[in-house]
C-alpha cells in the first residue's frame, strides 16, 4: 500500500488522498479514495482510480501538513483551596458584598499561584453564586443571605478545566502520533464521517461538541490500546459533566473557535492518514494549546 497526504489551508480545498497501490514504484492506475475539505461546505469522500504517470513516495515526503469524592487539604494548592481561601475573605468582610476584587495578576502575586489557577479558583467561586465575572468591568462579591456565622466553602473536588485541558495536552498528542502508525483504513472513514458532522453542525453547539467527541474516541480507538480509549473516554467526559467546564465555556466558548478546531482536527486528520506521527503529535498539541489560550484570555 502506498499513502499519499495533501493538506492545502483555506481559502482553498483541503483534500486527503488515499492510494492503494501493491508496488510503491507504480501508482498509475491504482485505486485512491479522495477525502475532500471544501471551504465553507460540507466535506466528501469520493472514490476513484489515479491515472497519472507512475510516483515514487518516501515516508518522509508522506503527508507533512503544515470526580474525587473528597475535597483537597487545607495546605492543597488546588485551584480549590485557592477558592476556599477567597470565600474566607468574603465571608470575613475584606471582600464585602459589591466590591471588585483584585485583578487576577494581584491575586496570583498575593497567593503565590500561577494566574491560571485563580481563573479556575473565580469559576468555582462563580459557580457557588459567591462572586459575578462582568466581562470587560471585572469580577464582584455578590449579596450573600445573612446566616448565624461563616460558612465553608463546599465544592465537590475535580480537576480544574485547564487543568484537565493539559492533561489532555500531554495525553492524546501521544495518542494522536500511535494512531498514525497503527490506524486501519476504516478508522479514517469513522473519523472523516466525525468531521463531517462537526462541519454540518458548525451552528449547533451541543451537535458539533457531540462529533468532536466522536472524532477525539475513534482516533483513540484507532491505537488498538483499551487503555488509551478508556483514558481519553474518561477525561473527555469528567471534563464536560463539570458545572465548572460549563461556566468557562459560557464566557470563552464561541463559533470562531469551533472553526478553528474544525481546521485543526482537519490537520490531524491528514497527519494520521498519512502516518506521520511526528505532525499529528504536533496538530494535536497545536489543537488543545488553542483551546486553552481560549479559556485564558481576558474576560468577556
Amino acid at each position: 500500500m502506498v499513502y499519499h497526504g495533501i493538506y492545502q489551508a483555506p481559502p482553498g480545498h483541503a483534500t486527503c488522498e488515499l492510494l492503494a497501490a501493491a508496488d510503491p514504484a507504480e501508482t498509475r492506475g491504482c485505486a485512491v479514495k479522495r477525502y475532500v475539505f471544501v471551504a465553507g461546505g460540507l466535506p466528501v469522500m469520493t472514490l476513484g482510480r489515479l491515472r497519472l504517470p507512475a510516483m515514487r513516495h518516501s515516508t518522509s515526503e508522506l503527508a507533512t501538513p503544515p470526580a474525587v469524592d473528597h475535597p483537597p487539604a487545607a495546605s492543597d494548592r488546588s485551584y480549590l483551596g485557592l477558592a476556599s481561601q477567597v470565600h474566607a475573605l468574603i465571608a470575613s468582610g475584606e471582600f464585602s458584598a459589591g466590591m471588585r476584587l483584585p485583578s487576577e495578576r494581584t491575586l496570583a502575586e498575593r497567593f503565590s499561584v500561577s494566574r491560571t489557577l485563580v481563573r479556575e479558583a473565580i469559576i468555582a467561586l462563580e459557580v457557588q453564586g459567591l462572586v459575578e465575572v462582568r466581562g470587560g468591568s471585572g469580577i464582584y462579591v455578590c449579596a450573600q443571605t445573612p446566616a448565624p456565622g461563616p460558612e465553608p466553602f463546599e465544592l465537590t473536588w475535580r480537576p480544574g478545566p485547564i487543568e484537565t485541558l493539559r492533561a489532555r495536552v500531554l495525553i492524546e498528542s501521544e495518542v494522536a502520533g500511535l494512531a498514525a502508525s497503527e490506524r486501519k483504513d476504516s478508522d479514517l472513514d469513522r473519523m472523516f464521517s466525525a468531521l463531517s458532522l462537526m462541519r454540518e453542525h458548525m451552528d449547533d453547539k451541543q451537535a458539533n461538541e457531540a462529533a468532536d467527541r466522536q472524532f477525539h474516541l475513534c482516533l483513540a480507538e484507532s491505537t488498538g490500546n483499551r487503555v488509551l480509549l478508556h483514558m481519553v473516554t474518561a477525561l473527555w467526559d469528567s471534563g464536560r459533566s463539570d458545572p465548572l467546564w460549563g461556566k468557562i465555556e459560557d464566557h470563552f466558548h464561541t463559533t470562531g473557535l469551533r472553526l478553528a478546531s474544525q481546521e485543526d482536527h482537519q490537520r490531524i486528520f491528514a497527519a494520521v492518514m498519512g502516518r506521520d506521527g511526528t505532525a499529528a503529535r504536533a496538530a494535536m498539541r497545536t489543537h488543545l494549546e488553542r483551546v486553552i489560550s481560549e479559556f485564558t484570555q481576558a474576560w468577556r
